[in-house]
């Protein structure tokens, strides 16, 4: 159990655990690229840590573009509406393109951002996700790289906020109530 602003988390899977996957991800990664023309479209805000941390890990030339979409606020659910706040820069015309999430829960999110993605003419699209909580899944959509199927709880650090809070956090961990 850590302390954070007076906040109580209990950590789920630590910096040591997490560094460990995010390199064995890395490599499987390499493996599988390599001679394409890849490039990583990380989910901002909370991707940002994964995403620089497994470009690390990847030992090929790759390029780097972020998205961001909005469906969560300041609550622990998501809304279900999910928004475009930034889009992509970089084009993905004939690129294989690797989609870069920290958490995927219900899938609405990906589902709307891979509609978007697929209309930028790529030459393939994949999914890599730390965080998965299958049991939350309302949309059909398949995760070719998970890192870890964690519970479903609600779940801070290692990029993971809530209401813009706690992504600081090296490990994983839930918000546990006052």
């Amino acid at each position: 159990m850590n302390r954070l602003a007076g906040r109580r988390v209990e950590v789920l899977l630590s910096e040591e655990q997490i560094k460990q996957r995010v390199a064995e991800l890395g490599r499987q990664v390499t493996e599988d690229y390599q001679g394409r023309d890849l490039i990583l479209i990380g989910v901002l805000k909370g991707a940002a840590t994964f995403m620089v941390d497994l470009a690390r890990a990847v030992d090929l030339p790759l390029a780097m573009d972020f998205m961001a979409v909005a469906s969560y606020g300041a609550s622990t659910e998501s809304s279900g509406v999910v928004r475009i706040t930034k889009d992509l820069d970089a084009s993905l015309q004939g690129k294989d393109v690797l989609v870069v999430e920290d958490i995927i829960d219900t899938g609405l999110t990906l589902k709307y951002m891979l509609e978007i993605i697929g209309a930028h003419d790529p030459s393939s699209v994949r999914i890599c996700a730390l965080f998965d909580k299958v049991k939350e899944r309302k949309a059909d959509v398949v995760v070719d790289y998970t890192g870890f199927t964690i519970p479903d709880k609600f779940v801070v650090g290692y990029g993971l906020d809530y209401a813009e809070a706690f992504r600081n956090l090296p490990y994983l961990g839930v918000l546990l109530p006052d």
